[in-house]
């Protein structure tokens, strides 16, 4: 069963361009070699950690949006878990697509204009 999933990886902040390269490359390899789709990998740039991890007080941030089985996370996962430059994953199942709410308009008061006719 496909369902839509997103990922948000945290890597080291000192990477050069071919170990950022090699770990987009890792990922969508991963994604097309398990018969998923792949419909974003964006780099939301180095930012400020809430607490340090593994003595880093920054990172860099990944998005990953893709569609996949169960037993893809299971692979992502493992190979993320298996690398030593990245310090840490979260994949969330999306439920389904939500929408920002439209704005409410504001209630027309019609009595006080009603009592003012009569």
């Amino acid at each position: 069963m496909v369902r839509k999933y997103e990922t948000v990886v945290i890597v080291q902040p000192d990477l050069g361009d071919d170990e950022l390269k090699g770990l987009n490359a890792k990922v969508t390899d991963i994604i097309a070699t398990m018969k998923g789709d792949l419909h974003r990998l964006e780099d939301w740039g180095v930012r400020k950690l809430a607490y340090p991890i593994r003595k880093s007080a920054r990172g860099r941030y990944y998005y990953v949006r893709f569609d996949g089985d169960a037993a893809l996370i299971a692979e992502l996962e493992r190979r993320l878990r298996l690398d030593d430059k990245v310090l840490r994953y979260q994949s969330v199942k999306i439920e389904k697509e939500t929408a920002a709410p439209a704005a409410k308009a504001a209630p027309v008061e019609t009595a006080p204009a009603a009592e003012a006719a009569e």
